[in-house]
């Protein structure tokens, strides 16, 4: 007798009028059980030869067959793809996890072989040196003078979460080797050994913060989904290159930042607004740069609040304020009464926003810089007048993040849809949240005061959270990976000056080939043909580099054509965040029509087709093509509700964040 199936879900069905090839499911036999089973698992139901079908295998845009796609690609997915079902088809499954996090560490330790920030370069060196210093000054000064010592040999100019986890990096490197971090004398230390524990240091930091963020992200954001597609989005996230270039070549923490912005993602997600809450004033406190996601955030806890309502509402935004608050206190406490005056915290704050500085320093793929090729911002205007204009584009730039979350939600209550599964966010708000998080940090990357090349990472987080897993013909995979790789090209010219060269190539080419990405693939859409143009200029900057040198009267020749190549393909993601969230936005709570007798829209059977109810009973099919699983929009499969308590009619479970 045969052991119990693994039962997963239903698989579901989209109506005849959406279906891409409507004989597909004809020639898909159903098993001979009532439920659904795994593709992995039920091999011995079906006919030898006959090849099983899944739901990922119809494509959105419905102009190629899987034996198409077969002979375009080979198999769909990539590198990373092949080797999950070759653990699984090994029975080492408990193993696929373990076994990523591990290669990652290896790929992580062998990126910090090479240079990094300013290595060899006196008087100032770079990142590096200013990371190692800071360690310095905390572990040896008091608190009051950690913002106003020496502040022309790099000052400290994070938040203070920032100096705590340097004090204590530098206090256990002092029980190492006092000579590591000696004030004043240890400026510019280069030894192996010091070099050795502050590599280590990154490592550790990243470990214990955003791994598990990101195993907990594809076991929350994707729990209807398969086990593997869980682990292969993993994969995705794990090798994301700008972000490890970065950290472990140039030599930065930007993970740990990142990682308390996905922890908090994961709990408003599980509907644990109180401890997200917590996470997300943590990655503030740990870099001023969590600023760019603040908008979105801030908008998607207040259409909670209104979405549950006066009573229950009120309640939520007064426990997120006191939470939010005391927690910004914790933080800066060394710097406030009874331990400091009060005019101490004026040290931290006015080293956080370094508004003297002027619009940008150096060459950044952003509006101001690329415009600045014929505009001449510092001629034309006053830094004061600057400030005012770039707040203002930035303002503009990231409406959609703050309007969006909260017409979701409150269309979601117009509908008295009030249902609340263990306390969890509406599946349907997942995708806003992300995408209003991409909207608002690419805005501030584009058009803020005082922008780095390095902050491209912040928009390039919630891309490749929308990425994961995501259809691999599908246009958010594909603007996600160009994204991606255009991001860590605008860095080229810093990766340059660090002798990154070597990592950026080999990076580059297994991530692609991780994922399953091909950048030259001979598709005809139009995202196809902007990806070859796009990949082809960069490669065209990049020969010319080699064999041509810059003329005297333009040295920045090149970092300027970096650019001017990069600028379009980000001012290109942010009118998509602005499209894909106003989708998302209809998707999660109907189309407004503008008629106050509208009624909400129904469903009829599994059509997926809302009809909107007009007061004169005539109805307007508004078709879903292109808003499905590609955006986290996922159908909730019978077999996963089944055995989880639904209430409905009471909103208590969600007022209390989960807490």
């Amino acid at each position: 007798m045969q052991g119990p199936l693994d039962i997963v879900a239903p698989i579901p069905r989209r109506h005849s009028a959406l279906q891409p090839l409507p004989d597909l499911w004809a020639r898909t036999p159903s098993p001979a059980s009532s439920r659904a089973v795994s593709p992995t698992s039920s091999r011995h139901l079906f006919p030898s030869g006959h090849r099983y079908h899944s739901f990922s295998v119809i494509d959105e845009a419905g102009d190629k067959a899987p034996r198409a796609r077969e002979q375009d690609g080979g198999e769909r997915g990539g590198m990373g793809r092949r080797w999950v079902r070759w653990m699984l088809r090994s029975g080492l499954r408990e193993w696929v996890v373990p076994s990523a996090v591990l290669a990652s560490l290896l790929v992580k330790w062998t990126l910090g072989l090479g240079s990094y920030s300013g290595e060899g370069t006196p008087p100032m060196y770079g990142d590096y040196e200013a990371q190692r210093h800071w360690m310095e000054l905390t572990v040896h000064l008091p608190f009051r003078q950690w913002y106003t010592y020496d502040l022309q040999y790099w000052g400290l100019d994070y938040p203070p979460l920032t100096a705590y986890h340097s004090w204590l990096c530098g206090l256990i490197g002092s029980w190492v080797n006092p000579a590591w971090f000696a004030l004043d004398a240890s400026r510019g230390m280069e030894e192996p050994s010091s070099k050795l524990f502050m590599r280590a240091t990154v490592l550790a930091s990243d470990a214990l913060v955003y791994v598990p963020a990101l195993w907990m992200f594809t076991r929350v954001w994707h729990a209807s989904r398969s086990r593997r597609t869980q682990n292969i989005a993993l994969l995705t996230l794990l090798f994301q290159p700008a972000l490890l270039l970065i950290d472990f070549g140039h030599f930065q923490y930007n993970s740990v930042m990142l990682g308390f912005t996905l922890l908090a993602i994961n709990f408003f997600i599980r509907g644990q607004d109180l401890r997200g809450a917590v996470f997300f004033t943590l990655s503030l406190g740990f870099k001023q740069m969590a600023l760019y996601y603040a908008p979105a955030v801030g908008s998607y806890l207040i259409g909670k609040c209104l979405y549950l309502g006066p009573k229950d509402g009120g309640r939520l935004f007064i426990r997120l304020a006191l939470v939010t608050t005391l927690s910004f206190i914790i933080i800066f406490l060394p710097f406030l009464p009874p331990f400091a005056p009060i005019s101490s915290i004026l040290d931290p704050i006015t080293r956080i926003f370094p508004f003297a500085r002027g619009i940008f320093e150096d060459k950044v793929a952003n509006f101001w810089c690329a415009s600045n090729v014929v505009v001449k911002w510092n001629r034309w205007a006053s830094r004061a007048a600057l400030l005012r204009l770039s707040t203002l584009f930035t303002v503009i730039g990231f409406l959609g993040a703050a309007i969006a979350p909260v017409k979701a939600w409150l269309r979601l209550g117009a509908q008295g849809d009030k249902a609340v599964e263990d306390g969890a966010a509406p599946s349907v708000m997942h995708p806003v949240i992300l995408l209003a998080l991409l909207n608002s940090s690419v805005a501030f990357f584009l058009y803020s005061f005082q922008v780095h090349e390095k902050t491209i990472l912040l928009p390039m987080l919630p891309l490749t959270l929308l990425m994961s897993a995501a259809p691999l013909e599908s246009t958010t995979f594909k603007l996600a990976a160009l994204a991606n790789n255009v991001g860590v090209f605008s860095m080229w010219p810093l990766l340059r000056r660090d002798g990154q060269a070597v990592q950026y190539i080999g990076l580059l080419l297994f991530w692609n080939r991780l994922t399953g990405h091909n950048p030259f693939s001979r598709g005809t859409s139009l995202m196809d043909i902007l990806t070859v143009f796009v990949y082809a200029a960069c490669l065209s900057l990049h020969l010319l580099e080699l064999v041509y040198s810059p003329p005297a009267r333009y040295p920045d020749l090149f970092p300027v054509l970096n650019v001017l190549i990069s600028t379009p393909v980000f001012f290109f993601v942010w009118l998509w965040s602005i499209k894909s969230i106003m989708e998302a936005r209809w998707a999660a709570g109907g189309l407004s029509l503008g008629d106050k007798d509208a009624g909400p829209p129904s469903v009829d059977g599994d059509a997926q087709t809302p009809v909107v109810e007009h007061s004169t009973s005539s109805a307007l099919q508004l078709p879903l093509r292109g808003i499905g699983r590609e955006r986290g929009l996922r159908a909730q499969s019978l077999g996963f509700a089944a055995g989880r308590r639904v209430r409905t009619g009471s909103k208590a479970a969600s007022v209390n964040g989960g807490d």
